[in-house]
């Protein structure tokens, strides 16, 4: 995926952060790569796989 964003001109007065998530990002200004990946790290004894039940329409 290729995200393009173009800011002419950015001015940040105030943040306010009410809660992080364990995968977050926070970025102000400028960047030329932005890497993310992620892990899966449940065991797999706890992975439950089973057929898909499609719900009906009502």
């Amino acid at each position: 995926m290729e995200f393009n964003v173009v800011n002419h001109q950015l001015c940040v007065d105030n943040i306010n952060i009410n809660g992080v998530a364990s995968a977050s990002l926070f970025l102000i200004g400028d960047v030329q790569t932005v890497q993310l990946a992620s892990a899966f790290d449940t065991p797999p004894e706890s992975l439950i796989i089973q057929p898909l039940s499609l719900v009906p329409k009502v």
